[in-house]
């Protein structure tokens, strides 16, 4: 059975507003809470490369 893991910034509860994470064996896994069947297989690296680059976005500049 997949352990999904809710978002720190998503808020309290069972809501429909969060980003959810699991891990298999050699991916992360990604879905949306309101709809759980889509579900995102990311490499560890392409996902931390997305982060870094949403990070700059936001803030102007690097971290």
């Amino acid at each position: 059975m997949t352990q999904w893991q809710k978002s720190s910034f998503s808020g309290p509860g069972d809501g429909n507003e969060c980003v959810e994470v699991a891990r298999s064996e050699a991916s992360l896994l990604l879905r949306e809470s309101d709809e759980p069947p889509r579900i995102l297989t990311v490499e560890t690296s392409a996902l931390a490369a997305m982060l870094r680059h949403l990070q700059v976005d936001a803030s102007g500049s690097p971290r």
